[in-house]
């Protein structure tokens, strides 16, 4: 990717995409990454693209937990890439918000909350060279391609996760298209390398 280009990217849901869906993470030691995650962010980091977590995380406003065990939580997940591939995110957002919650703090309705596109705005803000109508959305739920559409840019939906409810339409309406179903980040990732290859931006 020369210099004149700018920067592509790839924005990472959390739960049921890196790590194994299991709700509420009370425990860190109960998050886990799915197999070949870590390499796949690692394929990512060698070529230079810029690797983002947005991540809902309504723990916060329902009371299970505060703040400092999501930054723990979300840690967690860049230690392990680490230490399992020597991989890393580039950045970290969440949104503890949820209009139905306990906790007035984070108890309304924010953009920050997928599919509102308040924490695209944020690392758009961090990093203003983003190739936003190039980038990706990889996440397990409905929201996260809303998410995609919402920002402008291009949505691939797990099966992992809540996927493959999704998918058969027991969980959250798919409105938006994905632009590709994939069983795992594994193969989320090579789909998107070969695209950008293609498309000569690589």
């Amino acid at each position: 990717m020369s210099s004149e280009q700018k920067q592509l990217a790839v924005f990472f849901d959390r739960d049921g995409t890196l790590n194994i869906e299991r709700g509420y993470i009370r425990d860190l030691e109960h998050l886990e990454l799915y197999s070949g995650a870590a390499q796949a962010i690692r394929k990512l980091n060698d070529l230079g693209v810029l690797c983002i977590l947005t991540t809902n995380q309504t723990g916060a406003a329902r009371g299970f937990y505060d703040l400092e065990h999501i930054h723990a939580l979300n840690n967690k997940v860049n230690t392990l890439l680490f230490e399992q591939a020597e991989a890393h995110l580039d950045a970290l957002y969440y949104s503890p918000y949820y209009a139905r919650g306990i906790v007035p703090e984070f108890t309304k309705d924010s953009d920050c909350r997928k599919p509102g596109i308040g924490m695209i705005r944020k690392a758009l803000a961090d990093f203003p060279q983003i190739n936003l109508p190039s980038a990706y959305v990889v996440g397990d739920k409905a929201t996260d391609i809303e998410f995609a559409h919402n920002a402008g840019t291009r949505g691939i939906l797990l099966k992992t996760g809540y996927g493959q409810n999704v998918v058969e339409g027991k969980y959250q309406a798919l409105d938006q298209k994905p632009m590709a179903i994939c069983e795992t980040v594994v193969e989320a990732v090579d789909l998107i390398i070969a695209t950008w290859q293609q498309e000569g931006l690589l």
